[in-house]
Formats: C-alpha cells, sequence, structure tokens
C-alpha cells in the first residue's frame, strides 16, 4: 500500500493523546482529574437543547444547503455585526461540522504544495498539520510570554517569503489565552496578505479585555468561528467561515464534495444559541473568572511560572522548570502517578516546551483537587523529576 508523503510526519494531537490515556485510567476504575483538553463542563442552554430536540421531533435529519440554513447564515451575519460592529451577507458565511474543517478546507483553497504559512507561536498543533496535509510549511514567528505573547508585526513581516500564502492569527488563542490589541490586527491585515483570523474564543474574556476582529480591515480576510467554547456545544460539531466573497463559491463546491452540509437539525439549535445565549455565556465567563484565578493562584504557588495571566479562552501555559525539560515525560507522570491530565507544552511548539497548559473548563472543585495532588506529587516523588 503506497501512502500520501503528506502524512508522512503528521504528529499526534498530544493534548488528546493525554486525554485519552486518562479516559483508560478512568475504565480501570481511577479518578483522573481532565485540566487537559478545551471541553467546557457546562450543558448547553437550555433553549439549544430544547430546539435540537424540537428540530429531530420534527424529522430536520436530512441534508441542508451546503453552506447551511439560509436561518443561520441570516443570525450569525446578525452576530456578527452585534459583536464585531461589521455587516456581512450571509452568502459570505460557510456552515462546517466544527470550526476544523473549515480552516482545513480555506488551507486547501490557499496552499499548494511548497507553499508557506507564518503562525505566531506558542500555536494550536492542529494548525501545523493541517497545513502539512497540503504539502505546506508553517514558518513560526516566536512570542513571549513575559509580553503577554503579543505578535510582533516586524517580524511577521521579516518572516514574509516568495511562497508565503497567509498569516493566521488566534485572538483570544489557545494555548496562551492571549489577546491581540486591536493595533497589531490591523498591522497584521495591512500586509498584505490573506489573514486566517481564528476567533472561536471571542466572549470568553477577562480583566476587561476586548477582542479585536480584523475582518473589516481587508478583503483577504478569512474569520472561524463556532458554538463549541461560547456556547458550551462542543459534540453538536458546528462551526463557521467567514470568507471573502469572491472565493465562497470555490468554498460553497469544497464543502459539497467533502462534507455535503453541517448537522440539521444541530443547526436549529445553533440559532437558538444565537438567540437566546448571552445570558448563559456571561454566567459562564463569571464562573470561569474565578476558576482562573484559582488555578494562577495554586500554580503560581506551587513555583509554576506565569509572567502574565491570560486575558481569554480557558487555558493557562505554565513554565514547568520543577518537573524537567521534557514536556510529554512530565505530562505523562503527572497523568500516572498523580492522576491529573495536562497537556504537554511540546504540543504548541518547541517554544512551549519545558511548560504544561492547564484547562480551567473543569471545576473549581477539580482544580483545586488537581492543585493539591500537584502538591502532593512534587513534595513526595523528587526522584520522577
Amino acid at each position: 500500500m503506497q501512502l500520501s508523503p503528506f502524512t508522512d510526519h503528521l504528529q499526534p494531537f498530544l493534548a488528546m493523546e493525554i486525554m485519552e490515556r486518562g479516559m483508560h485510567l478512568q475504565r480501570e476504575g481511577h479518578e483522573v482529574l481532565q485540566l487537559c483538553v478545551g471541553e467546557p463542563d457546562f450543558a448547553p442552554p437550555d433553549e439549544v437543547v430544547i430546539a435540537a430536540t424540537r428540530a429531530l421531533q420534527d424529522g430536520e435529519t436530512h441534508y441542508t444547503d451546503s453552506r447551511g440554513l439560509r436561518e443561520l447564515r441570516e443570525a450569525i451575519a446578525h452576530d456578527c455585526l452585534k459583536r464585531r460592529g461589521i455587516e456581512v451577507s450571509p452568502d459570505r458565511i460557510l456552515v462546517t461540522s466544527g470550526t476544523s474543517p473549515a480552516i482545513s478546507m480555506v488551507l486547501r483553497l490557499l496552499l499548494s504544495p511548497g507553499d508557506e504559512l507564518i503562525l505566531p507561536t506558542p500555536h494550536y498543533p492542529c494548525y501545523v498539520n493541517m497545513v502539512a496535509l497540503c504539502g505546506a510549511r508553517c514558518v513560526l514567528v516566536p512570542t513571549r510570554a513575559e509580553q503577554g505573547y503579543r505578535i510582533d508585526v516586524a517580524k511577521v513581516r521579516a518572516a514574509i517569503g516568495p511562497r508565503t500564502r497567509a498569516i493566521v492569527v488566534a485572538s483570544p488563542a489557545n494555548p496562551t489565552g492571549a489577546v491581540q490589541p486591536p493595533e497589531v490586527m490591523r498591522a497584521l491585515a495591512d500586509l498584505g496578505l490573506p489573514l486566517l483570523s481564528d476567533e472561536i474564543y471571542d466572549g470568553l474574556l477577562f480583566d476587561g479585555a476586548r477582542a479585536y476582529s480584523p475582518l473589516g480591515d481587508s478583503e483577504q480576510c478569512f474569520v472561524f468561528d463556532g458554538f463549541s467554547k461560547r456556547h458550551a456545544m462542543t459534540g453538536f460539531r458546528l462551526g463557521y467561515v467567514i470568507a471573502p466573497a469572491t472565493v465562497s463559491r470555490r468554498l460553497q463546491i469544497m464543502q459539497q464534495n467533502l462534507h455535503i452540509s453541517a448537522l440539521h437539525f444541530g443547526q436549529r439549535a445553533a440559532i437558538a444559541a444565537l438567540e437566546h445565549g448571552a445570558a448563559h455565556l456571561e454566567r459562564t465567563r463569571s464562573i470561569y473568572a474565578r476558576r482562573r484565578e484559582v488555578l494562577l493562584h495554586g500554580l503560581r504557588g506551587l513555583g509554576f511560572q506565569i509572567p502574565v495571566a491570560p486575558e481569554g479562552a480557558f487555558y493557562v501555559l505554565a513554565g514547568a522548570p520543577q518537573l524537567g525539560d521534557d514536556s510529554l515525560a512530565a505530562a505523562t507522570r503527572l497523568l500516572e502517578h498523580a492522576h491529573v491530565a495536562v497537556g504537554p507544552g511540546r504540543d504548541f511548539g518547541a517554544i512551549a516546551e519545558g511548560h504544561l497548559r492547564f484547562s480551567y473548563a473543569t471545576s473549581e472543585a477539580e482544580i483545586a483537587k488537581a492543585i493539591a495532588r500537584l502538591a502532593r506529587y512534587l513534595r513526595d516523588a523528587p526522584a520522577q523529576l
């Protein structure tokens, strides 16, 4: 069997590997505290569940327009105007089975073998693998924790080469929780390349931070968003891309061939989330804010290095010198011996090696219990470090 060379160097998603090993330990009877993945522990808004149930009962279980229900795309356009202050046509919106398929299709649209994409790092690991599947590669531009992981636009400009086809930016970001200021986003849009703006964590913001979308600053901007994080709808697998009008038809054709359409009854639930989810979001955001403080206080008390508190999302990327230089080995030991699952920093680029990513998408009680287990592990198992 001859396989595509584009899959030769794909790396596993280490956070998922740790999570899945934790699931195995749970099946064996161990209590594993999952601070590893971005999985909100909240139920979706009640209106979402009611809408999905009603849609199933009404027989809305068939294909939809490949771009998504017109009513949903109109609701997304209205939400875009409300949150971003930018008016877009529903014809520029493509609803997908999660945000990842939207990103993957846009990368296939823009990249050919040998092309390059600029990516600030630390970064979400799946970007690199999606680019690799196109036969292209990422050019990584480092950011610094002490500066709140602010992107240096001059470094991005210097990284542009003859094969550069796009720039990816996530704000708020996974794994850092960094929120890029408006001047950085506008400057990136001014570089003249397609700008791929991942805004899936918009709305999960703290300390008065505000996320800025570059959608109105460039005719070559693609915005990726969805329902998983803001509305606790990870299992619904619903996302979307707002694309330039010039390429909307090409993306529609790609969707027809690759994915047909997104989940029919799930789209009804998404409409309900946009119509009724504001109060639920504000309640969960305030709970996340408290969890963040508990986690930051606990980790810093154990010697983890966190120069700047994350302003968004629900992650803390913490330096872990007390656990050694190999983050995968450290995360594995913590899982096997303390039964605490965390993300290895290596997952998020070489610059994050020696770090661990902690998610506070779990309960305050679970976070406190995890901190206690980490304290015992650091006290009682120095030989394993």
